[in-house]
């Protein structure tokens, strides 16, 4: 017992130590030693944090204190407490019918688009080099271009010269052209189906990175030690050595997947018949930059932001038995 009191009370001691401000000034020159050492590093960093903190950070933050103004852009901002948050939950239909919109694509576009980037990345994995780079630039591609939308807005085109409308007339399936933009029966469905084909972005990249990385005599070790087939090696050895991919991925597609919005606005606009695939980012675009309501838009964006968070919250707590 005698024993144990003086274990606790040299760890008392040692953290007290730790806590003391000239310990705290050694903390700081070191590293301040350290960002000396490594100063080419983030002057290479420094353009991009600049404009990072420009106009992601700050806007962020701004967003804070605006949601609890009137702000139309032209007057300076007047203080109106929760009266947005009061409008937002109990008057505004549309948005209330936005929430369940973009719950529907957070299921279809999060969880499947992450397995689908997994598969994939794991297929193309087994390739040889040449096709490697050919598959993963494929799929990746339709990520970085905005030309996507035009693509599947000739695809979908209403009329019958439209090509899956065209295509479907020829077999015989359909009578009369479908009109997949405008006819509510379609619009989520479509909205869905691009917003998945866009998703393999930087997620996906990171889980082939994630695969390139891992060490090739784990394989061997967990042949020796009775691995028999590759479902095994799967659950055993790769999901567990990609644990900060995995992370990356996750949160990359759970917050892509909660701002979804520029699939819908691109292929039917704001607003588009009965708001049927209007998402919550849709309603903070109609509202900040169609009605120059910020004030309203910022809440709107606050409740988002939140949402996102407590997502985010949780997939770290559930991947975080993978990451040391």
């Amino acid at each position: 017992m005698r024993k144990e009191g003086t274990v606790l009370a040299k760890n008392e001691t040692a953290a007290a130590v730790a806590d003391t401000p000239l310990n705290k000034q050694s903390k700081f020159k070191y590293t301040m030693h350290m960002i000396g050492v490594n100063k080419a590093c983030y002057i290479m960093m420094f353009p991009f944090m600049l404009l990072f903190t420009i106009f992601t950070v700050i806007p962020v933050v701004i967003t804070l204190p605006l949601a609890f103004t009137n702000f139309n852009m032209a007057q300076f901002p007047e203080w109106t407490g929760l009266s947005n948050f009061y409008r937002l939950f109990l008057s505004d239909d549309v948005f209330m019918q936005s929430i369940q919109v973009t719950l529907i694509f957070a299921v279809f576009t999060g969880p499947f688009s992450y397995i689908l980037s997994f598969i994939l990345a794991w297929l193309i994995n087994e390739m040889h080099p040449v096709l490697k780079t050919f598959f993963t630039f494929v799929f990746y591609a339709p990520s970085m271009t905005t030309s996507a939308y035009v693509i599947w807005q000739l695809l979908l085109s209403g009329d019958s010269k439209g090509y899956i409308n065209a295509f479907l007339i020829n077999l015989g399936v359909l009578n009369s052209p479908n009109q997949w933009l405008t006819d509510t029966r379609f619009i989520l469905g479509v909205c869905i189906v691009v917003q998945l084909w866009i998703s393999m972005g930087a997620g996906f990249l990171s889980l082939r990175a994630g695969f390139q990385n891992i060490d090739k005599s784990m394989y061997e070790a967990g042949a020796i030690e009775g691995i028999k087939n590759r479902w095994q090696e799967l659950f055993l050895i790769t999901i567990p050595s990609m644990g900060p991919q995995l992370l990356f991925a996750a949160v990359l597609q759970i917050s892509a997947s909660f701002t979804a919005g520029a699939v819908s606005q691109n292929l039917v606009g704001v607003p588009h018949t009965d708001n049927v695939a209007h998402t919550i980012m849709n309603h903070a675009t109609d509202y900040g930059w169609i009605r120059y309501e910020m004030g309203y838009a910022s809440a709107i964006c606050l409740v988002l932001f939140i949402a996102m968070l407590l997502v985010n919250k949780l997939i770290t707590w559930a991947l975080s038995k993978y990451v040391d």
